[in-house]
């Protein structure tokens, strides 16, 4: 699985490089801001790109662009940023066509090695990895007359889990319940939005972020 890093902290992009070498990973390139980034994928084309959200010159949303850039430009590319700070309007800027293939993730994540490299691995085929905290804003953020209140606290945990990428087995193992109790909930969870359930993790994702978005 080939992976390309852009990340301006010399000491955060060697050491994603030598985590992901000592996964498995073939790191084809190591940037420090978006224009190295684009030079690199003129040539063999990554799995996946992690990208920091925020890269040089003026360190606001260059590294965001480029994710968006490389999402039209390259479809079968994964992209998976990583941001210091929830950035819910940045974040939302990332998922506007679809989260097939795309992670947002706070960087203290890293730390948990082995999620975050189970969400590289996710994101490279086609999945989505969103960063529970900011799945968690984002839920917080609904209207008043917003379906998600109808939902129970533990459909609301449900909900969280599942946009954040996790398969029905991996919130069952997280919430210590039985997979069959956990589909109970999934489909009620998607009875009360209005969502049809399709079977498919990454389209099941999708339909959960389009509706947090409208």
């Amino acid at each position: 699985m080939r992976v390309a890093i852009a990340e301006d902290s010399v000491l955060l992009r060697e050491g994603l490089a030598r985590l992901l070498t000592d996964a498995g990973f073939e790191v084809l390139g190591r940037c420090g801001d978006a224009d190295e980034l684009r030079l690199l994928l003129r040539g063999r084309l990554p799995d996946v790109v992690i990208v920091d959200i925020r890269l040089p010159p003026t360190h606001s949303d260059e590294g965001l662009r480029a994710a968006v850039e490389i999402r039209a430009a390259h479809p079968g590319v994964g992209v998976l940023v990583l941001s210091q700070y929830i950035e819910i309007g940045l974040a939302m800027k990332l998922l506007a066509d679809s989260a097939e293939g795309v992670g947002y993730l706070l960087k203290d994540r890293i730390s948990d090695v082995p999620d975050f490299l189970a969400a590289v691995r996710r994101v490279a085929t086609g999945g989505s990895a969103i960063d529970p905290t900011i799945v968690s804003t984002l839920l917080s953020r609904r209207r008043s007359d917003d379906p998600l209140g109808q939902l129970t606290p533990r459909e609301h945990e449900v909900l969280e889990l599942m946009a954040a990428g996790n398969s029905n087995q991996g919130i069952a193992d997280h919430m210590t319940i039985t997979l069959r109790a956990v589909e109970k909930y999934v489909s009620s969870v998607f009875a009360k939005l209005g969502l049809p359930a399709t079977g498919s993790e990454s389209r099941r994702v999708l339909a959960v972020l389009l509706f947090l978005r409208a």
